[in-house]
């Protein structure tokens, strides 16, 4: 039995081939994640996005939780200002307060919405003179409900969330 040799590609296949190659590194570069950026050390403003919160329902509550992290941003960054570095846009995606405050009943789950914590989930913006996002950093922030269920003070536990969720964008940033 005769070994039989393979005569070799032709140049056009050999060229779709390159190009099939070549499609497919560029479809799975685009799904690649971006490589991780280092936030800014310094922003020249801070806005507080709560238009997800609105689109849920929230309405005057969402613009209670954006001015209370808005000051909390002022305050806690107030040493990071330039007027050269990029804008700070805290998008806050998500609020949950849990059902029970009261420190005697409920589960300790982990999260917001039940176990006697309340949380909040968002994302840090870093924006660029032309709206180009130059860094981000998710976040979810749970913080510890110890209020009786007689006196569950939603507008003050949503104050406190916010403090609360901007002071560790502090630590983290």
């Amino acid at each position: 039995m005769r070994d039989q040799i393979m005569p070799p590609p032709s140049r056009r296949s050999f060229l779709k081939t390159l190009a099939c190659t070549g499609l497919a590194g560029a479809g799975l570069l685009a799904h690649a994640p971006a490589r991780a950026q280092a936030f800014p050390r310094a922003f020249s403003s801070f806005f507080v996005d709560v238009e997800p919160l609105k689109a849920k329902g929230w309405g005057p509550f969402a613009d209670l939780i954006r001015q209370a992290a808005l000051d909390e941003l002022h305050r806690s960054f107030a040493d990071r200002i330039d007027p050269r570095g990029p804008r700070f846009v805290l998008l806050i995606t998500d609020v949950f307060l849990t059902a029970s405050p009261d420190p005697g009943s409920g589960s300790r789950g982990r999260g917001g919405g039940g176990g006697n914590h309340d949380g909040m989930d968002g994302e840090a913006l870093a924006i660029g003179p032309r709206g180009q996002i130059l860094a981000r950093h998710p976040q979810h922030a749970v913080l510890d409900v110890a209020r009786r269920s007689t006196d569950p003070d939603e507008p003050g536990r949503a104050v406190a969330l916010a403090q609360h969720y901007v002071r560790w964008l502090r630590r983290r940033l």
